[in-house]
Parts: structure tokens; C-alpha cells; sequence
């Protein structure tokens, strides 16, 4: 596009927040700062600790490692935003900021896809798991997971930069393709066909994850046992897909269908949602379940209490 250093688009999200910007912004720095330590507490147990070395604590990691790649192109900026009197974001910047957080949520559900069917192995296929998840196969599907997730955003990018513009403000927290799609000026058909495209194989990771926990639910009522490990591997990992499923559902059909100024506020939440719940809560719930992390996080605490007596 020419003259695209030019633009600048201004974020219309944060009008309703100005006379409480100040409280915003401390809230807002906390959850962030709280949000990259458990997520690096996580990691770094996982990478030191040998014992962790397992198929379920990588792909746990990668996902933490996810969360932190994505929350730090989202928390950084809108902490800018709250300082400032007009939310505004460079053209470059806007396509920077999409495909960072497209890139982070493709290669979420890509990775809870994976994870669930790492777990239907080990619990409906125990005797197999070993032979049938190695650590080569680990390692390529991590590969691919985050390279098909880059090649996913960078094709939306390439799709969203080649349309020439006839508006700039955009009714968002942070910049979405969506939003700068409906900003075109042309036909914008073979953005649509490319999003439907992107739902469709993601539909079919869901699908994927349908397939190998209505299995789980099956084996883990043979044994109180599986019932055991159902509860401590799965139910994060359910409630973790459950909230990415409904908040990035709902926000892809208000992009597509929804009023420009009817539940805008549901809107900015539910775009929130799957943004900076994830991050979130996973670290917690997968450090809280799983007696393995907890023992060694809380170990190394102890020490390092000891330490300082």
C-alpha cells in the first residue's frame, strides 16, 4: 500500500475508561508483571528439572511459552494507551501487533490439540504411550505447531496489506484483521474466504480435541485410578479450551455479524478473553494439579527460604 508509514489508526476501545485510566493502568501492569512470573516460574521448573522431562511438561511449556509471546505485544501497549490521552497505533505497528497475537492464539488451540491427544494416548493407550508419543515425534509436532501458526498469521497479513483503506478508527482494545478488513475500501472476498478457511481447520482441531476426550471419559470411569489422572491432567486443560473456544468463537461472529454499537463492552471482553485469561490461569491450574510441578516449585521455595535464614 503507498504511503503506508503515514497511518496511523486510533483505538476507540478505551473511550469509556478515561476518567479511571490511572487505576486501569496499575491493575493492569500488575496482572501483567503477575502473569509473565507464574509463566516463567512454570518454564523454568520444567527446562531445569530432568524429572519433567516428559512429553506432557514440554507441551506444557511450549504453552506457557505461548502465553508469554503473546501477552507481551498486548500488556505493553495498552499500558501506553492508558497514559495517554488518544490511542493511536502506526499502520506497521497495527500489522505487527496482529500477527504476534494471531500467531499466539492459532498456536494455542494448535497446541491444545495436541496435548489432548498426548493425553488420550497415556490414559486410553498406556501400555502404547511410550512407542507412540517419542520424543521425536515431540519435537515435530512442536515444530510444526508454531511454524503452521506463523505461516497462518503471515498469510492474514499479507491479505490485510494489500487493501487500500477509507477509515481509520477502529472500535477495538487492539488491533484485530477484522477490524482493519471492514476499514477497506475494495472487495474484501478473498479475506473471507481465507477466514473461513482458518475456522474450518481449527473447527477440526476442536473436532480432534472432541474426539480424544469423549474417549478419555470413557476409560477414566473404568478405575478410580484414571478418574485421578482425568481430574489432574484434563480438567485444566478442558477449562483452558473451554474459555479459548467460547471467547474466540463469540468474538470472530461479532467481528463478522455483530452491530458496530450494540454490546461493544461484551465485545471488548470477551476479545479480552481469550487474550489474557490464558496466560492467566494456566500456569496456575497446571501448577496446582499436577503433584510433579507443585513438588518441585515448592521445594525450591523452601530452599531458597532456607537460604535466606
Amino acid at each position: 500500500m503507498e504511503n503506508s508509514t503515514a497511518i496511523v489508526f486510533v483505538l476507540q476501545g478505551l473511550n469509556d475508561t478515561k476518567s479511571n485510566k490511572n487505576i486501569y493502568f496499575v491493575v493492569t501492569l500488575l496482572v501483567y508483571i503477575f502473569t509473565i512470573l507464574v509463566n516463567l516460574t512454570l518454564i523454568v521448573t520444567i527446562v531445569l528439572h530432568r524429572a519433567l522431562h516428559e512429553p506432557m511438561f514440554i507441551f506444557l511449556c511450549s504453552l506457557c511459552a505461548n502465553g508469554v509471546f503473546g501477552v507481551s505485544t498486548f500488556y505493553p501497549k495498552i499500558l501506553v494507551d492508558f497514559l495517554s490521552d488518544l490511542s493511536v497505533t502506526p499502520y506497521k505497528a497495527c500489522l505487527a501487533q496482529i500477527f504476534v497475537i494471531y500467531s499466539y492464539v492459532f498456536c494455542e488451540i494448535t497446541m491444545l490439540s495436541v496435548m489432548a491427544y498426548d493425553r488420550y494416548v497415556a490414559i486410553c493407550k498406556p501400555l502404547n504411550y511410550h512407542s507412540i508419543i517419542t520424543p521425536r515425534k515431540v519435537v515435530k509436532w512442536l515444530i510444526i505447531t508454531w511454524l503452521f501458526s506463523i505461516c497462518e498469521s503471515a498469510i492474514a497479513i499479507g491479505l490485510v496489506a494489500r487493501l487500500p483503506l477509507c477509515g481509520f478508527h477502529i472500535k477495538k482494545l487492539y488491533c484485530t484483521a477484522w477490524a482493519v478488513v471492514k476499514l477497506s475500501c475494495v472487495d474484501t472476498t478473498i479475506n473471507n474466504i481465507y477466514g473461513s478457511i482458518i475456522m474450518v481447520i481449527h473447527v477440526s482441531e476442536a473436532l480432534v480435541i472432541f474426539f480424544s476426550y469423549f474417549n478419555i471419559v470413557k476409560a477414566s470411569v473404568r478405575s478410580q485410578e484414571e478418574r485421578n489422572k482425568f481430574m489432574q491432567t484434563c480438567l485444566p486443560h478442558l477449562i483452558s479450551l473451554g474459555n479459548v473456544a467460547v471467547a474466540g468463537a463469540f468474538d470472530i461472529m461479532y467481528a463478522r455479524y455483530g452491530s458496530s454499537t450494540r454490546l461493544l463492552g461484551l465485545s471488548h471482553f470477551m476479545s479480552l478473553a481469550y487474550l489474557v485469561v490464558p496466560p492467566l490461569i494456566n500456569p496456575l491450574m497446571y501448577g496446582l494439579k499436577l503433584k510433579q510441578i507443585r513438588r518441585r516449585i515448592f521445594r525450591v521455595c523452601s530452599q531458597n527460604k532456607d537460604a535466606l535464614k
